[in-house]
C-alpha cells in the first residue's frame, strides 16, 4: 500500500480526458486503477495528436498525459465475454469511473440499479457533458462547446467582441478535478454508511462552478461580466504590462503594494485617479499608460528584480518549455520520471499535491493498450479464490 489510497481499486470505463483524469488523480493518491479499453484501438485519445511519439510515431502524447499509474485491460463491453469480465472487476472494485453519455451505461447492461446489486459498497463517479438530467440530460459536449456554454469563453479574449477559450482544455480537468474530491467524499462516508453512492458531475457544473466573483457580479451584483484581456475584472492595477523588451505581470492586491509601485515607477499613489481600488479601476486606461511609461525605461529582468525587492507580486510570461526547465517547478514534484513499455524513461507533469512526511511515490507509465490483460487477469483469479 503506497498513498492514501492505497487499498481503494478503481475501475476506470472512462476515455477522452475528463474521466481518465479523474481516475489518474485517484491513482496519485496510491489507488489500483483499471483501465478498460475497447480491443479495436482503445481510448480515442490515443488517436489524438500531433504530436505523436515513439519509433512508429504512433503513441499520442495527448494520452500519456492523462494516464499515468493505471492498469490496461482490453474488452468489448457490448459482447457476452467483455460483460462478464466487467461484472467480475465491478465485484472487486472500490469505485467505477464513466463519462459515457446518459444511458450508454445502461443499455450495456449496467444501469446504477445492477452496479450496487453486484457490489453495493461500489462508489460510481459518472461525468456528463451538460448533467445526466433536466431539460438537456444526455446532450453530448465536449471541452470548448462547455467552455462556450458556460460562460468562460464570455470572459476570455482580448475584448467582448472577441471571445476566447482557454489554452487548456479545462472545462474537462475541472470536471475531473471535481469528480476525483466527490469520490473521495464517498468513500469517506462509506465507512459510515457501508454503501456505494453514485457521484455526478459535468462539464458544464465544473466551469459554472468556478465562476467565483464573476458568478456574483451577476447574480448579487447584476453586472454581467465580460472579457477585459489581460487585466483583473475588479482590481488594479493587477495584469499585463508592457516594458523595455517585452510582457511583465504585476498584481497589486492592496494600498500597501499600490505605494510601493507607485514609488518605484514615480506616480503619486495619492493621486485622485489612484488614491483607492475603486478610483485605479475606474481610471484603469490611464492607469495602464502611465504605468507603461515608466516602465519602458527598462527591461524585465530590472523590473522583476525591482518588484521582487519590494515583495510585491510580479512575474515572467514563461512558454510552457521554460515551466518544466524551471528548478521551481522541478523542486515541487511537478516533473516525474517513468519507465515507458516503449519509450524508455520518459518525463510527465507530476500531480499537484505532496503530503508531508511521505517520500515521493514512484509512478508508472501510461500503459500500452491490453498491457496488463494477464495481471489482471491473474488479481481477478486470486481476489476471486
Amino acid at each position: 500500500m503506497q498513498g492514501a489510497l492505497g487499498d481503494i481499486v478503481v475501475l476506470d470505463l472512462s476515455r477522452a480526458l475528463a474521466g481518465p483524469h479523474a481516475a489518474q488523480m485517484l491513482g496519485d493518491l496510491g489507488a489500483k486503477v483499471i483501465k478498460v479499453e475497447h480491443p479495436g484501438g482503445g481510448d480515442e485519445s490515443r488517436g489524438w495528436g500531433p504530436p505523436f511519439v515513439g519509433p512508429d510515431q504512433d503513441i499520442s502524447t495527448y494520452f500519456l498525459a492523462a494516464n499515468r499509474n493505471k492498469l490496461s485491460v482490453t474488452a468489448d463491453l457490448k459482447s457476452a465475454d467483455g460483460r462478464a469480465l466487467i461484472e467480475r472487476l465491478v465485484r472487486q472494485s472500490d469505485v467505477l469511473v464513466e463519462n459515457f453519455r446518459t444511458g450508454v451505461l445502461d443499455r450495456l447492461g449496467f444501469p446504477v440499479q445492477r452496479l450496487h446489486e453486484l457490489n453495493p459498497r461500489l462508489v460510481v463517479l459518472s461525468i456528463t457533458g451538460f448533467g445526466h438530467d433536466g431539460p438537456e440530460g444526455g446532450r453530448p459536449g465536449y471541452d470548448q462547446i462547455a467552455q462556450g456554454e458556460a460562460g468562460l469563453m464570455s470572459l476570455t479574449g482580448p475584448s467582448p467582441a472577441e471571445p476566447y477559450r482557454v489554452g487548456a482544455s479545462i472545462a474537462d480537468l475541472l470536471a475531473g478535478i471535481h469528480g476525483a474530491y466527490g469520490v473521495v467524499a464517498a468513500l469517506y462516508e462509506r465507512e459510515r454508511t457501508g454503501r456505494g453512492k453514485v457521484v455526478r458531475t459535468s462539464l458544464l457544473a465544473a466551469v459554472t462552478g468556478v465562476h467565483s466573483y464573476h458568478g456574483t457580479a451577476w447574480t448579487v451584483g447584476g453586472k454581467v461580466p465580460a472579457a477585459g484581456g489581460n487585466h483583473h475584472a475588479s482590481i488594479a492595477p493587477y495584469g499585463a504590462f508592457r516594458c523595455a523588451d517585452g510582457m511583465i505581470q504585476i498584481a497589486v492586491a492592496n494600498e500597501g503594494q499600490w505605494r510601493k509601485v507607485a514609488a518605484l515607477l514615480g506616480i503619486d499613489p495619492a493621486d485622485p485617479r489612484y488614491a483607492t481600488n475603486r478610483e485605479r479601476f475606474t481610471h484603469r486606461e490611464e492607469l495602464i499608460a502611465d504605468m507603461e511609461a515608466a516602465l519602458a525605461a527598462h527591461d524585465r529582468a530590472h523590473w522583476l528584480a525591482a518588484l521582487g525587492g519590494l515583495g510585491v507580486p510580479a512575474g515572467a510570461i514563461r512558454s510552457i518549455d521554460e515551466v518544466y526547465a524551471a528548478e521551481q517547478t522541478r523542486s515541487q514534484g511537478l516533473v516525474v520520471t517513468v519507465e515507458h513499455p516503449v519509450l524508455g524513461p520518459i518525463e510527465l507533469p507530476g500531480p499537484p499535491l505532496r503530503f508531508d512526511g511521505e517520500p515521493p511515490r514512484e509512478h508508472t507509465a501510461p500503459p500500452a493498450l491490453g498491457q496488463h490483460n494477464d495481471e489482471v487477469l491473474a488479481w481477478l483469479k486470486e481476489r476471486e479464490g
